[in-house]
This record gives structure tokens, sequence and C-alpha cells, in this order.
């Protein structure tokens, strides 16, 4: 039998750790549904911090900030995988995703565990956490690329290995940090599925995601129908909620996926989870009657989940900091009225202050009403702003 939820209203107060990008895009949400936000994030200049309508200045694991953002919030949630899972236990039970889940999240291992134990498509793999274990890698998993089993995100903590001289060095050079090994696959593409659960099981999704990533990073999503073959799509959306229903997950999951072989009639493996919203789902904010922001402010309020609906076809295209320097060492703005100019050119920006080389600082989405227009459109952007093609 479903559980009766009892839904925290707009007027009530939310909270967020973290104050990063999607912290920031999530208060914009929560804000415009009527709640108000607060915001735990060390950083003065947090971008969440700077919109929200009070911002808390004090370490995740603070137990006095702890105490005062769970005395001001009627429901709690996290914008980043590597938040303290101690921190949310602290928050229990106002606090989703729970601890429990974001910690298999964190950890590689674990992670691999619950996509066995779940039974979706893995791929073949091993975890080293001593030379034992590093001695009994079999040789068909090589070559591989070895994983920090802990903190890496965004191609960090990754390296490529040919045979076992090469996993020997990269393991030492990882300091012997506990890992994963990853055979290497033949991949022919990525996609992503965003599901978003409730308190009481109920289930919705977003459209499969399409993804394109460079040096380890999202660079390009694509979203519309027949982006991804049918059966492929539906195996996708089955095996990210078998991925959350495992964890009995609160809140928005992303599960990205490998395409293996071919990517009309290949195969699924899963790759990884992120317990929160993800880039790849940044087109629902325009292309979608409900955005993945929106998800989650109705999960941790326990407000009713309606199943999203694409309007649109849609490209998001990731805007690294890489895109202020395309002219020289002197960081200069990228031309915005001319991206602005393209039909269906929808522009978010993060207001980070200062942009580096990789640092993630807004992305542009673009609508059209096909596919073509879309792909066409997003090309235009992409050659303005200094954007290899794709």
């Amino acid at each position: 039998m479903s559980q009766i939820l009892k839904p925290v209203l707009p007027g009530a107060t939310l909270g967020v750790l973290g104050g990063g990008q999607l912290g920031r895009m999530w208060a914009h949400e929560a804000q415009r549904m009527g709640y108000e936000t607060v915001v735990l994030d060390p950083d003065a200049h947090s971008p969440a911090g700077w919109v929200s309508h009070h911002h808390i200045q004090k370490d995740y694991l603070d137990p006095v900030a702890l105490q005062q953002l769970a005395e001001q919030c009627a429901a709690i949630t996290t914008e980043f995988e590597n938040v303290p899972a101690d921190a949310l236990a602290r928050l229990s039970p106002k606090a989703s995703p729970a601890a429990n889940a974001v910690a298999v999240a964190q950890d590689r291992s674990r992670e691999k565990a619950h996509f066995v134990a779940c039974g979706v498509p893995v791929a073949p793999h091993a975890v080293i956490e001593t030379p034992e274990q590093l001695a009994q890698v079999r040789d068909d998993l090589l070559p591989g690329i070895l994983k920090t089993a802990r903190m890496g995100y965004d191609g960090k903590g990754q390296v490529r290995v040919r045979h076992r001289a090469e996993l020997a060095d990269a393991w030492e050079a990882l300091q012997r940090t506990p890992c994963v090994l990853e055979k290497m696959l033949p991949l022919a593409a990525e996609c992503s599925v965003i599901v978003a659960r409730g308190r009481d099981g109920a289930m919705v999704h977003l459209p499969v995601q399409r993804n394109l990533h460079r040096d380890g990073i999202l660079a390009v999503t694509e979203v519309s129908a027949g982006n991804i073959s049918p059966v492929l799509a539906s195996q996708a959306v089955q095996a990210a909620q078998a991925v959350a229903e495992g964890l009995d997950y609160v809140g928005v999951l992303c599960v990205e996926f490998f395409i293996l072989n071919d990517e009309h009639t290949g195969e699924l493996v899963v790759n990884e989870i992120a317990p929160r919203p993800h880039n790849s789902g940044h087109y629902s904010q325009d292309a979608c009657d409900v955005s993945q922001f929106e998800l989650q402010v109705r999960c941790m309020a326990d407000l009713p989940l309606t199943q999203p609906r694409q309007h649109s076809a849609a490209i998001m295209l990731n805007l690294l900091g890489d895109l202020w320097f395309t002219q020289g060492v002197q960081a200069v703005e990228p031309a915005w009225s001319q991206v602005l100019a393209l039909p269906g050119a929808h522009l978010h920006l993060y207001g980070k202050a200062q942009a580096r080389a990789g640092r993630k600082m807004g992305h542009l989405n673009i609508t059209a009403a096909t596919p073509e227009q879309a792909r066409n459109t997003a090309l235009q952007a992409a050659h303005i702003l200094g954007i290899a093609p794709f």
C-alpha cells in the first residue's frame, strides 16, 4: 500500500547542502514555487548563496550549522554527490536523498555492487584495495580504466592502463588509494536517464538523454524523439528505475550508461549514478513542462510527481571557462549578443565571478520544433562561442 504523504506546501522553508550552480538553479525553482530557501555552504561567494534567502556559511559537518539548518527548514536536500553522508544522516528524517543512498554513489565499489544486486548490466570490473587484489586482476580486464573509488568526477581520478605494468604504476601514482578497474569497452555512444522518486515510491522520468563527453566532462546533450533507439531507451529507463528502487531512493537521480558496439542495436551497461540533478538534464528547464529542479523540489516536499512532457527538441551546450580565453590569456566575455540572436537560444550563467579553464560557467539550451533545427542552431552557437563541432 502506498504511503500517505503530508506535503510541505509553498510558504515553508526548504534547505540545500551545497552552494554550487545546481543549488542555485534549485533555489530559483523553489522560490518560483513560493518557498523560502536556505543554503549551507562554507564559501562566501557560492552561486546558490548569492540568490538564496539565507546562507549559512559554515562547514557541512559543523554541528551548530546543521542544527540551525534543521530548525529553519521543513525539508532538506543536497546538490552535489560528495556532501558528507554523515551530514545527511544528522539531518534525517528531513533530508532526502538519505545518507545511505548517497554513500553508495560516493564509492565506486559499492556502486558497482549495487548495480549487480539490482540485476542491471555493468562493465566487467575488479576492486583494487590491496597488493593481493592487484595481483589477482584477470588478464581479460586489460586494457582498462583505473578509477579511484571515491571523490572522482568529471574525469578526475581516472587513468587508462594497457597492461599490468601500467596498472601497477597507475595504482602507485594514485597513492594506492582504493580503486576500481573497469575493462575498456567498444563504446558507440553515451546516454543518461534522470528519474525522480517520491517517498511513497512513485516514480517519473525525463526522456533519455544522448551525451557527448570531452576530456571526461559533459560537453553536449541532445534530446529528441529517435535520438536513442526505442528499445535501448526503454531498457535504460527500466534499469534506472531498478537502481532507484534498490536504493529506496527519494529525490532526483541521474543514471549514466554506455552504449556498446552499435548505437542503434548495441547493448547498455550502467556507468555511474549521480544522486542529484545532472548537467545532462539542464535542457529540461526550457524543453519540458516540468524541469529536473522542479522534480527535486516536488520530491523533497512530498508533492505529487507528474510525468514530464518534452515539448521541444533540445540540445544543451556546456559552457566551460575555456570559452573566455579563445582570444588569448586575458579573459574576454563570449559574444552573448550573437548567441542570443539565434532562435530558441536560452542562456543560463551561474554567477561565477572568475572564469577558469575547465570550470563550469553556465550552459546554453537550444530548443526548436525539430531535431534538425535544434542541431543547426546549436552548431551555429558552437561556432560563435568557439566550441568544437559535434
